[in-house]
C-alpha cells in the first residue's frame, strides 16, 4: 500500500531540484579548483578527492546501515560539501585532516539533525572549524605545496595577508610598513593571492562562479552583497578613523574568505534565511561580526565563525521576516 503524502500548499513543480542545484554549485566551484590547481598541483586534487569520496562514503554507511533510511548520496548534496570542505582548507593539509573534517562535516553538522532539509549549521562550515579548534597548528600552516605548472615554490610561506597584518600590527609596525616590506598588489589578489586556503587562490575564479549561480538562479544576490557591502562599509569607518591601524575596504573583501565565504557557504538554502529582508539582516550581521572578529579577536579570520553564528539566528529571522504568502497581493512602495 501507498503511503498517502500530505503537505500544505500551494503545490507547484518547477525544473531545479536538488541534485541540479548542487550541479550547478559543483561547476561553479570549478573555476577556483582549476586555478588551486594550478598553484597548488596534486595536493589540491588530493584535497578534493578525499573529501568528497568520504563525504559521500560517510552519508552513505550512516543511512545504509546506522539510520537505515533512504540513502541521499544521488542528490550529489553530500559531494558539495566534500568539496567545499577542501577549498577552506590550507594547500598543505595531510589527507587524514581532510578525512576527519568529512566525518565532522556528515556524521554530526548534517545527519544528526535528520539530513539535508533539516540541518541547522553549514555542515562545511562546522568540518572546518572542529579543525580550527582541534588541529590549530595544521590549520593555520600556510606553506605552499609544490605545483606541476609553478617551479620554485616547493616549501615556501604563504601566510595570508590577514595573518601577515595582524602579526605586523602587534609588532608595532604601521600598514604603510608591512604593505611595503611584502609588496602586497590589490591585482594579486584579485587574480593569484596564493596565500590562503585552497579556494581562496583567486578572487576572479570565486567571481566567475558567483556569475555562474546568479545566471543559473541557482542563488540571489541579497545575501552575498549584504555581507559584502556591509563588509566595505563597517572596515571603511575604521580606515577613516585610523588608516595607519586598519586595512582599507577593497583589502578586506579580497584577502581571507570574504568571497568564498558570501558566495558558497551562507547561501546554502537549508541554514539561510528565506524572505529578502531576511537575507539581507543574515548577510549585514554575518558581515558586522565577520569584522569585529578580524579587527579586534584572536583569529586573523572571521568569516566561518559569523556564518556559523548567524545560522543560529536564521529560525528566528525566520519567524518574525516571513516572505509573503502564495497569492498575496504585495504593495510596493
Amino acid at each position: 500500500m501507498k503511503k498517502l503524502l500530505v503537505s500544505p500548499a500551494p503545490h507547484i513543480h518547477g525544473p531545479q531540484t536538488t541534485k541540479s542545484l548542487m550541479r550547478d554549485v559543483i561547476i561553479a566551484l570549478v573555476p577556483s579548483l582549476l586555478v588551486s590547481i594550478y598553484f597548488f598541483g596534486f595536493s589540491a586534487i588530493k584535497l578534493a578527492l578525499v573529501g568528497v569520496v568520504t563525504c559521500v562514503a560517510v552519508e552513505y554507511v550512516i543511512q545504509r546501515y546506522l539510520i537505515k533510511c533512504t540513502v541521499t548520496i544521488g542528490d550529489y548534496s553530500a559531494a558539495v560539501t566534500g568539496l567545499l570542505l577542501a577549498l577552506n582548507l590550507p594547500p598543505n593539509s595531510p589527507w587524514w585532516l581532510m578525512l576527519i573534517g568529512s566525518i565532522v562535516a556528515i556524521g554530526v553538522a548534517k545527519l544528526t539533525f535528520g539530513g539535508l532539509g533539516q540541518n541547522l549549521f553549514n555542515p562545511a562550515l562546522v568540518g572546518r572549524v572542529f579543525l580550527l579548534v582541534s588541529f590549530p597548528v595544521l590549520m593555520t600552516d600556510w606553506t605552499i605545496p609544490a605545483s606541476w605548472f609553478r617551479e620554485g615554490i616547493d616549501a615556501s610561506s604563504g601566510a595570508t595577508a590577514l595573518s601577515i597584518v595582524k602579526e605586523g600590527l602587534a609588532q608595532g609596525l604601521s600598514l604603510e610598513q608591512i604593505f611595503q616590506t611584502h609588496n602586497f598588489s590589490y591585482m594579486q589578489m584579485l587574480f593569484s593571492k596564493i596565500g590562503g586556503s585552497v579556494g581562496e587562490v583567486s578572487a576572479l575564479a570565486l567571481l566567475i562562479g558567483f556569475a555562474y549561480l546568479l545566471y543559473r538562479r541557482v542563488i540571489s544576490v541579497h545575501i552575498p552583497l549584504s555581507i559584502i557591502i556591509t563588509v566595505a562599509l563597517f572596515t571603511g569607518i575604521f580606515w577613516v578613523v585610523n588608516p595607519e591601524q586598519y586595512t582599507d575596504p577593497l583589502f578586506n573583501i579580497l584577502s581571507g574568505g570574504i568571497l568564498l565565504g558570501s558566495i558558497f557557504m551562507a547561501t546554502d538554502y537549508v541554514t539561510s534565511p528565506m524572505s529578502k529582508k531576511g537575507m539581507i539582516l543574515y548577510g549585514v550581521g554575518i558581515g558586522i561580526i565577520t569584522v569585529l572578529i578580524r579587527y579586534f579577536g584572536s583569529y586573523p579570520e572571521g568569516i566561518s565563525f559569523a556564518i556559523l553564528i548567524m545560522n543560529a539566528f536564521v529560525p528566528l529571522i525566520n519567524k518574525f521576516m516571513k516572505p509573503a504568502y502564495f497569492g498575496k497581493e504585495v504593495k510596493n512602495g
